[in-house]
């Protein structure tokens, strides 16, 4: 049995010239590259004069496809996977590969590179002592207000994905449940029609919506909380929950978690990220929750 192992490879987000020479070292010592779209990475590699067996790894297929992957690697082959742009696993369908590669044993070796979050909160001169990165928010207009509603409460700024034509009635609806607060688009960052707008909320989902849909990935940046007593100025937004206390949330979360079918396992390991957790604090509380539902 060879020396196989998982290369994480973070690629440009924009630009070429951010992709580095590490990770251009990565791509030549794999066996073959997985990647979410075969185009855009062949694309990628043309960049840097590399020409490598590639395997197409998104979404909808990297589940099915993640055990044969790790296969490969125990037998000894070194196997790449990129993202389309930025670090795999953030927000990314990369993820699955490398939990079924740590659950293998398999080596997992990560090539930092460019994150849009990380930019985007950097660029818009946001404090960035405390950050919460939440991804994409619900697209049903319902489930978006009752998601923010809950991050309220996070002590830091907010980091949203969003795509361009969603854009608009995400900042309405952020404006909505925080409307004391600036808020910053980015748009197209490390491209040449770089963009960075801010403004409170509601004047920037004002300026948004006038502009009719942009173009191009699209960060969103909500300052912290400015006031102790923000979280009481939140306006009662229709279908939304009233703000609550975290240990509050943290159990309504778990209860929704256990309801659904998961693990406790899988549902400490997510729901102690979400709420900055020790992981073994919150699968306690998930113990004592399934005890409860059980009438033990």
């Amino acid at each position: 049995m060879g020396a196989g192992k998982l290369l994480v490879v973070g690629t440009p987000i924009g630009n070429l010239g951010d992709l580095s020479p590490r990770a251009i070292e990565a791509f030549r010592a794999a066996d073959a590259i997985c990647c979410e779209d075969t185009r855009v990475t062949s694309k990628l590699l043309a960049h840097a004069g590399i020409s490598k067996p590639l395997v197409r790894c998104d979404e909808n297929v990297i589940a099915a496809r993640a055990a044969g992957l790790v296969a490969r690697m125990e037998a000894g082959e070194v196997l790449a996977f990129a993202s389309d742009a930025g670090m795999p696993g953030v927000s990314d369908p990369g993820q699955v590969l490398v939990d079924a590669a740590r659950a293998a044993v398999v080596p997992v070796e990560v090539i930092p590179g460019p994150v849009a979050c990380i930019t985007a909160l950097v660029a818009s001169g946001i404090s960035c002592d405390h950050f919460f990165f939440e991804g994409f928010l619900p697209r049903k207009a319902g489930e978006r207000a009752r998601r923010l509603a809950r991050l309220v409460t996070v002590p830091g700024a907010l980091l949203f994905y969003e795509s361009p034509h969603r854009a608009a009635a995400t900042l309405a609806s952020i404006a909505e449940v925080f409307p004391a607060r600036e808020v910053a688009l980015c748009r197209e960052l490390t491209k040449l029609h770089e963009e960075v707008l801010r403004a409170s909320a509601p004047e920037l989902a004002a300026q948004v919506d006038a502009r009719g849909e942009l173009k191009g990935e699209i960060v969103i940046v909500v300052a912290p909380p400015v006031a102790e007593d923000e979280f009481a100025e939140v306006p009662a937004t229709p279908g939304a929950r009233a703000p609550e206390d975290r240990d509050v949330a943290l159990a309504r979360d778990i209860e929704e978690a256990l309801a659904q079918g998961k693990s406790a396992s899988a549902t400490a390991k997510e729901l102690s990220q979400r709420y900055s957790r020790r992981r073994r604090e919150v699968y306690e509380l998930v113990l004592a929750a399934q005890a409860r539902a059980d009438g033990r």
